[in-house]
């Protein structure tokens, strides 16, 4: 199916007392895709989850989960989606057994329909079934919550902030669900801080800054718009200063051998700063580069928008 699993079109939300959250969103998440939203602290993205999940009235534009109108169709469009809040919010004295029972019932799932168990054997919660939640560690908490968003079998999940506070090893566990989940056609979008992670995982990533929407790429093709290298080169003696070249946008010496060069790929390639280095004459005895990543784009953007 080419229809996207959301669906956003100048989506704009003022709060009381005129702040603008959103202004003027549009963009699509494509179907059996893991998405990326991401954005600096206050840009929008909670706002616009808390939208799709029905917790907060949008002023205008509109939206659409699993090609059903959110305002036309909340049920059917609630329905289709599971979404993981960053706050850790279930009753403490249920058991997570109880918990998705609950969730599925209130979701309408028959009985003879319900996978409970199952769920909880995929977060590696099996064994605490039947422990009161308010036992379960921060972790374990996280993955009942990715569970309970599971109970109604939505086409789409959102993971807000999934492994905040999450150690590495469980962060793996989640990731290995996650893509699990994906592998059998479920959508994801994530919001994370954590851009590795978002690179590494994310087929396409979008960035909003200040409510507004300021890229939506192929997560590789966003990659390739850092337009500054860093490139490390170890000279053959002692320097008590770096040398200088216009084709440097930056240099710094590493100690007494180590020159730590930036230069921009759109004025200058990597042959011309090292023979910058030799013109200096410097000797080159070492050399190696590090490739921009989506930290690197991030910045750039958000700094610039």
């Amino acid at each position: 199916m080419t229809e996207a699993a959301i669906s956003i079109r100048a989506l704009a939300k003022t709060y009381k007392g005129g702040k603008r959250a959103l202004d003027g969103v549009t963009f699509d998440v494509p179907r059996g895709q893991i998405f990326g939203l991401l954005g600096p602290n206050g840009a929008g993205k909670s706002t616009l989850i808390n939208i799709l999940s029905g917790m907060v009235m949008k002023t205008s534009g509109t939206a659409s989960i699993w090609g059903f109108d959110i305002d036309e169709r909340p049920r059917n469009a609630k329905a289709s989606i599971g979404i993981v809040p960053q706050e850790i919010l279930f009753d403490p004295f249920f058991t997570p057994y109880e918990t998705l029972e609950l969730f599925a019932g209130l979701y309408g799932v028959p009985k003879a329909q319900r996978k409970s168990m199952e769920l909880l054997r995929a977060v590696h919660l099996e064994d605490k079934a039947n422990a009161y939640s308010r036992t379960l560690s921060g972790g374990m908490k996280r993955r009942l919550l990715v569970a309970k968003a599971m109970v109604h079998s939505p086409p789409v999940l959102v993971l807000d902030e999934p492994t905040a506070g999450v150690d590495i090893e469980l962060r793996q566990q989640l990731w290995a669900y996650v893509r699990e989940l994906n592998a059998q056609g479920v959508t994801v979008v994530l919001t994370t801080h954590y851009l590795e992670e978002a690179e590494e995982l994310c087929d396409r990533i979008a960035i909003i800054n200040h409510g507004r929407l300021i890229a939506n790429e192929p997560t590789r093709d966003l990659v390739n718009k850092a337009q500054e290298k860093l490139v490390q080169v170890t000279v053959d003696r002692d320097l008590d200063a770096p040398p200088a070249a216009p084709c440097f946008e930056k240099i710094v010496l590493k100690g007494e051998r180590v020159l730590e060069i930036t230069y921009s790929k759109a004025k200058v390639n990597a042959g011309e700063v090292l023979a910058a280095v030799s013109g200096a004459g410097l000797g080159i005895v070492d050399v190696s580069t590090k490739e921009a990543d989506l930290e690197d784009v991030f910045l750039s953007l958000t700094r610039a928008a």
